[in-house]
């Protein structure tokens, strides 16, 4: 797994950039990652003093391990060109870009970025949320290496295919699966959409368990109250950490002896299960990493 793979984001939590008690808020919060919003969350007449205010944010280095990310106007917005030059001199973890539907977008956003001086360290997040974003989401993952996430804007998809919002979610199930399949093919990072009712914790994480099952790497969320599931369903679980270690244990005890079959506790092993649980050893170890900086 790279570094950026590796990173832990569970719970990556939109705040509001116009409200500069929810960014100080956002200083305590257990988010593995922040999105300062310039986008959904600020009026039109407020676009420019969030602009300021999420970037002084972005640049102060007062969110402790918490990765802080910029999301700016979309591109067909009179904001965009603006969002993107001040978020570039506020050199944030990431700049996150709405409605990304090509990836002559991603490289145009890229070039913007240098131009406009961002440093290396600042990578792209695209949003895919449309069906033409779906239908290209590996040639979008694949347009640059500074592209290292994809996040699904899931209300966004639903209201452009027509979709009800049920429990299980089958109406999106095609487009999230292609897009799961985008980032492992291009090795990028993929985050789940968010869930909308704040107050429905159960299904929020019977949505969570079913993003972790398909293969999500965290979820985005929309509501403080959301992160203790959130982190919880997205970490490996203790029993997850025990198995890992006996797995991987038992295939290095096997090739020690020269023997070429390997069971743990009457299961068949191979080679890819020794990887998959090299990756979950290493995840927990970067989350009890970050938990305690």
């Amino acid at each position: 797994m790279s570094e950026t793979q590796l990173r832990p984001r569970r719970s990556v939590l939109y705040m509001p950039g116009a409200n500069e008690r929810a960014l100080e808020k956002a200083k305590t919060l257990q988010a593995d990652s922040l999105i300062l919003d310039l986008e959904d969350a600020v009026a039109p007449d407020a676009k420019a003093d969030a602009r300021e205010r999420v970037c002084a944010a972005a640049a102060s280095g007062d969110y402790g391990q918490r990765e802080v990310t910029i999301r700016v106007n979309g591109l067909d917005t009179e904001w965009h060109d603006a969002d993107l030059r001040a978020a570039a001199q506020a050199g944030p973890a990431a700049v996150v870009v709405p409605k990304v539907n090509s990836a002559r977008e991603v490289r145009d956003i890229e070039r913007a970025l240098e131009l406009g001086g961002a440093p290396e360290h600042t990578k792209i997040w695209a949003m895919v949320e449309t069906p033409v974003a779906m239908l290209h989401a590996e040639e979008i993952a694949a347009a640059s290496d500074r592209l290292t996430v994809l996040v699904m804007g899931t209300n966004d998809l639903a209201k452009e295919l027509h979709a009800e919002f049920v429990p299980g979610r089958a109406p999106l199930l095609g487009g999230l699966s292609l897009c799961l399949l985008a980032a492992r093919a291009t090795g990028k990072v993929i985050l789940d959409g968010v869930y909308n009712d704040v107050k429905d914790l159960e299904g929020f994480e019977a949505e969570c368990l079913q993003g972790r099952q398909f293969g999500f790497d965290g979820k985005t969320l929309i509501h403080p109250g959301q992160l203790e599931p959130c982190n919880r369903v997205f970490a490996p679980s203790e029993a997850e950490i025990e198995w890992s270690r006996k797995v991987i244990e038992a295939f290095e005890q096997a090739g020690a002896e020269g023997r070429g079959v390997v069971t743990v506790d009457g299961r068949m092993i191979e080679n890819l299960h020794v990887d998959n649980a090299r990756r979950i050893l290493a995840m927990a170890e970067a989350i009890n990493a970050s938990a305690q900086a």
